[in-house]
């Protein structure tokens, strides 16, 4: 959609909290210490802070899709705890060849497929080409790459790794490379339009 607003969207696990593996509990959820801040600053910026995630624990039965909803329950309160917010959150809970129907499922919306992008920018208006994505693998921008949007990789959660070890293969170099989400997010907002 163009003429919408533009987008900072994030990915989850590595960006927003901690990578550990599946979050099957919330009590295993863990916030990096500079993300509310970050999202504080997408939200005073006037663009709109969206997450976006792939969750196919739940189609390999790690958790239920519950767990899920919960993770993303205590996210809003540690934001809103800092005075900021995600003006949406979307998420994939499904797997090409993992689990059962419905969950087993070749959908659009595993990232690097962009189909939680432009469920988002229809829901929201958002303009996915003055928008960027932020995230610690490939998929997160191959995902904005798709939409005609930038990508940022940050070097927290496989994001190091990533770089290191596999980004002289990648068909085009990040559009941004940041130590974190904060370094990321400011640099995004300091940048001339697209």
């Amino acid at each position: 959609m163009s003429g919408g607003r533009p987008a900072i969207f994030i990915d989850r696990d590595g960006t927003i909290s901690d990578e550990i593996g599946y979050v099957n509990h919330v009590s295993r959820f863990r916030v990096f210490p500079w993300s509310v801040d970050a999202i504080r600053l997408v939200n005073r910026s006037g663009r709109l802070a969206v997450m976006v995630t792939n969750q196919a624990g739940v189609a390999r039965g790690y958790f239920p899709e519950p767990i899920v909803r919960q993770v993303h329950e205590s996210l809003t309160a540690t934001l809103l705890a800092g005075s900021a917010h995600l003006d949406g959150m979307y998420y994939c809970p499904h797997h090409p060849q993992a689990g059962a129907e419905p969950y087993r499922q070749d959908c659009d919306c595993r990232k690097p497929r962009p189909g939680l992008l432009t469920r988002a920018a229809e829901e929201l208006g958002i303009d996915l080409t003055a928008s960027w994505v932020v995230g610690d693998r490939l998929g997160d921008l191959q995902v904005a790459w798709a939409v005609g949007a930038r990508g940022a990789m940050v070097k927290t959660g496989y994001g190091r790794g990533e770089l290191e070890n596999h980004a002289a293969s990648w068909p085009r170099p990040p559009d941004l490379v940041a130590e974190h989400l904060l370094e990321a997010v400011s640099r995004i907002l300091a940048a001339p339009a697209a």
